[in-house]
């Protein structure tokens, strides 16, 4: 948990983390959509949920329970925000870290209103005692309250009038079992193509009052990750910039030189993720390397260069991670303008002894490899 901690405090550094910083939740909510049918991209997932609120709304119950479950940033507390406005019921929002004990959760619970909507952030984090109040209270409207202790303890049944749950989680792997079966609805959100991002910036900037052109929205979602909220970061930093700059209307030119200047490159690749990129290439030769190696030249903890810089890295496929190390993919050697040499991601001889696998086999690179004590820091790397 510590290292989860400490990787969230050094991705609120960065202008492309999918972080959520406090000074930007004023922000975004004069940003955020109020109802289903105006909020971008995930169209599965919006209709799927679209009819488990109507249904809902027709037998004049409560929606079921809701676990939203993916990435930071693409829109989990908007979509609880809207599923409370759309029953038209209140809406009560709480994290996972901030109930540590049963009795937290209980007095919660406890003040909950008939139909109410309770938000609860990074689900996962919760404490044990919690969750295992929290399933009686999904699944019989219902909690025991502890009074006394030793021999003289006694349970008091409290009943709750009907909720409803929305559990946010960037880690449902963490979920115990029993959690995640009593939710009703279970929807994953994915990430976003540049012209979902495009459509995002073009309602934002509507709302902020900004004339931009086809080009600078397309640019702007380009270097977006994928991501809503890195997307409207992004948005606000081109606005101070031709804010600055005396520019009325932003066209391409504008947003590039406003994103070059916060380095942001073409690819949504930071100044983090481009020293991992070029401590691998020029100084390890394409690798592979070890981890804690890798984070040693680059000047940062291991855990930033795993949990910040890594999993996007991996995912545009510059980075690959193997049994010995972290390699660099044939698509780092060209981002950073260099010729890759031949085969370069596959040299490891660990990799070429696999029976019965082609070099080119993505199986050798899936996210798991390499993750065992050391990771590709023992002899001979």
């Amino acid at each position: 948990m510590a290292r989860e901690d400490g990787a969230a405090v050094n991705a609120r550094d960065r202008l492309v983390s999918a972080a959520d910083e406090p000074d930007e939740k004023q922000l975004e909510s004069a940003l955020r959509p109020a109802r289903l049918d105006e909020f971008v991209g995930q169209q599965r997932v919006r209709r799927q949920l679209s009819l488990v609120l109507e249904a809902s709304r027709l037998r004049g119950r409560s929606a079921d329970h809701v676990l939203l479950s993916g990435p930071p940033g693409l829109g989990k507390t908007t979509l609880a925000m809207i599923i409370a406005e759309e029953m038209g019921a209140p809406l009560r929002i709480s994290s996972g870290p901030a109930i540590q004990h049963a009795g937290d959760l209980a007095a919660i619970l406890s003040s909950l209103t008939e139909g109410e909507v309770l938000f609860l952030d990074e689900i996962h984090r919760m404490s044990r005692p919690a969750e295992e109040m929290l399933y009686m209270a999904m699944e019989d409207f219902r909690v025991d309250i502890v009074v006394g202790k030793g021999a003289g303890a006694t349970s008091i049944p409290l009943d709750l009038p009907p909720f409803t749950l929305v559990g946010a989680t960037t880690r449902a792997g963490l979920l115990p079992g029993p959690l995640r079966d009593r939710f009703g609805f279970t929807g994953h959100l994915e990430f976003y193509s540049v012209g979902e991002l495009e459509l995002v910036l073009r309602r934002s900037a509507g709302l902020m009052d900004l004339a931009m052109t086809a080009e600078a929205f397309a640019e702007v979602a380009s270097r977006s990750r994928g991501t809503p909220r890195i997307a409207n970061r992004l948005l606000r930093r081109v606005r101070d910039w031709a804010l600055v700059h005396g520019v009325g209307r932003i066209d391409v030119r504008t947003s590039s030189a406003a994103l070059d200047m916060y380095e942001v490159d073409a690819r949504g690749l930071d100044r983090l993720d481009r020293s991992v990129l070029e401590a691998l290439v020029r100084k390890f030769g394409g690798g592979p390397v070890g981890l804690s190696t890798l984070a040693i030249a680059v000047g940062e903890e291991t855990e930033t260069v795993e949990t910040v810089a890594e999993p996007y890295l991996v995912r545009e496929g510059l980075l690959g991670r193997t049994p010995r190390g972290r390699i660099a993919m044939a698509a780092a050697w060209e981002h950073l303008g260099l010729v890759p040499p031949e085969q370069a991601a596959f040299r490891d001889p660990v990799l070429r002894r696999v029976p019965g696998v082609a070099p080119e086999d993505p199986l050798l690179f899936e996210d798991g490899l390499g993750d065992g004590p050391g990771d590709g820091d023992g002899p001979g790397v």
